[in-house]
């Protein structure tokens, strides 16, 4: 399969957004990027539209196609009938002369394929003996039944697609003609490579509009109505049974639009639930006036639909039908080649998980994935990784820090930003003398501490560090450290009781004033006794002075 969504690895944020919307669940994740798998994509680019990254992208085929034109060769673009939601106000003679400018040597509408496609399903009904018939116009949908539903394969229709049916009779009426389908699909691309010498090129309308854009091309408005183009109104959700006659005897006709609602469809079937039945199913919801590329990617359902309804006509295209034979599309399963675990395999995945019993799978779907033993698979198939898990790194790093919490020889406390108490530590409950967290936690701070430095913290923003305050309450000294947390919304105390030290530095202290005193006392006793030899000797002690003063000073400053 060509790899027609691609990553911008840089943009990935690891937010897991587009598994959670992935249907089929085709994205790994490894070294924290995103990657799709390749054989389990669908090409339904729901992931394209939900990254808030935009890390994933559609390749571009602009270049290409300006090699056609340049080329010599008449290329003729096959617009796709949602075009008229996409460029308000434009019909196809507007779209045509923008084109030209392009260099396109002309632009039909992919309706007229349509046309073709709606009376094969017509004639297969009415003649042919089959049981139930799925349309083949969303190549999402035929890569979803080949990959994931290969036995329902007999049930889908062995039909050209629109955009298939439209380029081939472009090709018979104009000899040697390059074709390029514009649409808002990016399975499209998809489609054209795989399925040779129907399409040579795929434009999603972002890069139409881009495309006219640098050249300065304008898309003229214009009155959007013939009376002719029933099937305009292919793009929309029930737009194929619109166009169809519905008359098949025992026939139920139904209409089915995204994945979802596609597989439950297709799960019926596998059970045996459904018979006699025509299935309209699209991968987009809104079908493909819904698709992933509409323009801006914006999402005007009811506009998108009237848009359409106004500029469809009552009545079918002129248009050759050709051969049923002509008409023939042939599927074949996909082998996607992921191998499953077993019971005991997925069981010790849970168990790394943090899942010991069921109570604890609790299949909140934050990974991406719909319930926890699917994520084991996942990660047995090396799509995921353990650490995906919200609520096992939640209480991973719960019990860390209630590890860190309860051993700490160092009083935590936390509070909010109304200085209400939210955790406090065995430690801090010592210092505080109180037995339980619950005597505190909920109250204010004032209760228990003088609140002055954690308003001066929550105030200023800055923190207070190492300072020491004697809690004559609880008749201890402290050294805490108050620090904003959480952006200012928290405040964190680390509190260490330093009576002891305080206790110590203060017989330290005593020790060092009493020996003051004391030699204090021995310089004057000896300068007196000094004073007396020097008057007798008649010599004078003032060395003798400054050497017992700068001793006392020495001990006084210990």
């Amino acid at each position: 399969m060509p790899n027609c969504l691609t990553l911008k690895k840089s943009n990935c944020k690891n937010c897991y957004k587009c598994i959670r919307h992935c249907p089929v669940k085709s994205i790994r994740f490894s070294g924290n990027q995103a990657h799709i798998i390749g054989n389990e994509c669908i090409l339904c680019g729901r992931c394209f539209v939900v990254c808030p990254q935009n890390a994933k992208e559609i390749v571009n085929e602009t270049e290409k196609v300006k090699v056609l034109i340049q080329g010599g060769e008449p290329v003729v673009a096959s617009l796709a009938p949602s075009f008229v939601a996409n460029y308000e106000g434009a019909g196809i003679e507007a779209m045509r002369e923008a084109l030209k400018k392009l260099g396109f040597y002309d632009a039909e509408e992919t309706a007229l394929g349509a046309t073709l496609v709606k009376r094969e399903y017509d004639r297969i009904l009415q003649e042919e003996d089959r049981d139930i018939v799925i349309s083949s116009c969303c190549h999402s949908i035929n890569l979803l039944i080949q990959k994931y539903f290969p036995r329902e394969l007999p049930y889908l229709a062995d039909v050209l697609s629109p955009m298939q049916a439209h380029c081939r009779d472009i090709k018979r009426r104009i000899p040697g003609a390059k074709t390029v389908f514009i649409g808002p699909c990016v399975a499209k691309k998809d489609e054209a490579e795989y399925y040779e010498g129907f399409t040579d090129a795929v434009l999603t309308y972002e890069e139409l509009t881009e495309w006219l854009k640098k050249e300065g091309i304008e898309i003229r408005a214009e009155k959007q109505t013939d009376g002719k183009g029933l099937a305009r109104f292919f793009p929309t959700t029930g737009g194929i049974l619109k166009t169809m006659a519905q008359d098949a005897p025992g026939f139920t006709y139904l209409a089915l639009d995204g994945v979802e609602n596609c597989i439950g469809a297709l799960k019926d079937i596998e059970q045996g639930k459904i018979h006699h039945c025509f299935i309209e199913m699209s991968a987009c919801v809104g079908s493909c006036a819904g698709g992933p590329v509409m323009e801006k990617y914006g999402r005007s359902p009811v506009k998108d639909y009237l848009a359409v309804a106004g500029y469809a006509g009552e009545k079918d295209f002129d248009i050759d039908q050709p051969e049923s034979r002509q008409m023939r599309k042939h599927f074949e399963p996909i082998d996607q080649r992921a191998a499953m675990p077993s019971e005991d395999e997925i069981r010790d995945i849970l168990r790394e998980m943090g899942k010991f019993k069921p109570s604890q799978e609790l299949n909140c779907g934050s990974c991406g994935y719909n319930t926890c033993r699917e994520k084991a698979i996942a990660i047995y198939q090396g799509k995921a990784d353990v650490s995906m898990c919200l609520p096992y790194l939640m209480e991973k790093a719960e019990n860390v820090n209630d590890t860190i919490s309860r051993n700490s020889p160092n009083g935590i406390l936390m509070l909010n930003d109304q200085l209400e108490v939210q955790q406090i530590n065995p430690a801090a409950l010592k210092i505080l003398n109180l037995r339980t967290d619950k005597a505190v936690l909920g109250d204010q701070v004032v209760r228990i501490l003088d609140p002055a430095p954690f308003m001066q913290v929550k105030t200023t923003g800055r923190g207070i560090f190492h300072q020491r305050t004697y809690l004559a309450e609880y008749g201890c000294t402290i050294q805490q450290t108050i620090v904003p947390a959480e952006d200012g919304r928290m405040l964190l105390c680390i509190m260490r009781d330093v009576s002891e030290e305080e206790e110590a530095r203060r017989a330290r202290e005593e020790l060092s004033r009493q020996t003051v005193e004391v030699a204090d006392k021995v310089v004057d006793k000896q300068m007196r006794i000094v004073q007396e030899i020097a008057s007798l000797l008649g010599e004078t002690a003032a060395e003798t002075k400054i050497a017992l003063s700068k001793l006392k000073e020495s001990i006084t400053n210990e």
